[in-house]
């Protein structure tokens, strides 16, 4: 069982909501400890400002939990997780633990956790900085407006269908398994989160070849039926990901299986100039989530003071307002990240080659003292 709800008291006499929340900590591998200090930093600093209190209380996950425990997601992260009310985790894995032939890898405790949780619906969104749109590979024409909100289904399909793990016999297989109510509530979420943007929801599949993409689909439709303000379109696949370059000014909500929406929201960090440039939110059926940098560890740079914290900053922003219902300060971090953009700062992922760039802790020093 995790922890009761955070605690949420009003001062009338200064006007402004108090919070106390405890918040699980998994910094992982990597470059994850380095981002991880700078959105801390940052959150000290929205505590310290609207007067909040965060505990955060630390566990392992990942390589580093292998190294420690021989577990990916050990039995105390577990119980850290359960009792707060939310988790911050910044990345998992590396060289070392790269064997695909390992029985235990970093990545199942990111599986397990999600699992354990119920957090079915990840949230990953991309949106094009102006600032940096001259620096993207695509035409900066292309990138004028993009803004777009990836829902993708995070407990089903064939991360978690029935598979052989060694393949043994020279065969090896995974199955992509959709029950209905699966894609009812994704999909729901995703209808929801339309309505409160520019009311379009693309659904990719792929239907034309695959039973679970025609049962994905049908069930869309049906859920449709409750959300007629939202216009609907459905797109297979590889149709959408020649789209996401040719015209991604035209997606609002995109919404899709586990696998296929963690290959297409990848694709799409290409419109931010960067995978250390998006953050992400997995949630449940209540405020619980887990909020993680879309980024990997990137352990060529660990060490370096070069890696962005910006996704880690913006996933911890996330957080404020998914879970803790702190919209005010989740827009006060966002903005602060687009004024320090504004002000050309750039980390190495970012900086246009050749030119000058500011180390990891220097960037989130430098929203620190936008959030002042």
């Amino acid at each position: 069982m995790r922890a009761p709800l955070f605690v949420v008291f009003f001062d009338i006499e200064r006007k402004h909501f108090h919070m106390k929340a405890t918040i699980a900590i998994l910094s992982g591998d990597g470059i994850g400890p380095e981002v991880m200090k700078q959105a801390l930093a940052v959150l000290d600093k929205v505590a310290a400002r609207y007067g909040h209190e965060f505990a955060y209380q630390e566990a392992l996950i990942g390589g580093i939990a292998i190294d420690k425990t021989g577990d990916p997601f050990p039995a105390e992260s577990e119980r850290v997780c359960e009792q707060s009310d939310a988790i911050l985790l910044a990345a998992v894995g590396g060289p070392k633990w790269s064997d695909p032939t390992a029985s235990v890898r970093p990545e199942q405790g990111l599986l397990r956790i999600r699992q354990h949780f119920g957090l079915f619906a990840n949230l990953r969104p991309v949106k094009t900085h102006p600032a940096l749109a001259s620096h993207a590979p695509l035409r900066p024409e292309l990138l004028e407006g993009v803004d777009i909100l990836f829902v993708r289904e995070l407990t089903g399909g064939v991360y978690f269908g029935q598979r052989q793990e060694q393949g043994d016999g020279g065969e090896a297989y995974d199955t992509m398994l959709y029950t209905t109510p699966e894609v009812e509530r994704v999909a729901h979420v995703a209808f929801r989160a339309a309505q409160g943007r520019r009311k379009k929801l693309t659904s990719v599949d792929k239907a034309n070849v695959l039973s679970s993409m025609r049962l994905w689909r049908r069930t869309v439709m049906k859920v449709y039926e409750d959300y007629s303000d939202v216009e609907l379109e459905h797109l297979l696949v590889d149709a959408c990901t020649m789209h996401l370059l040719t015209r991604p000014s035209s997606f609002d909500v995109v919404l899709a299986g586990n696998m296929f929406g963690d290959i297409l929201s990848d694709e799409a960090s290409v419109l931010a100039g960067s995978l250390g440039m998006l953050p992400s939110a997995s949630l449940g059926s209540d405020t619980f989530g887990l909020y993680e940098p879309v980024h990997g560890s990137a352990p060529d740079i660990a060490g370096q003071g070069k890696a962005n914290p910006i996704a880690m900053i913006l996933s911890a922003a996330m957080m404020l307002r998914y879970s803790l219902r702190l919209e005010e300060e989740a827009c006060a971090v966002e903005s602060a990240v687009e004024q320090v953009l504004d002000d050309g700062a750039r980390t190495a992922d970012i900086a246009p080659r050749g030119d000058a760039y500011v180390s990891t802790e220097e960037f989130g020093q430098a929203v620190i003292a936008k959030l002042s």
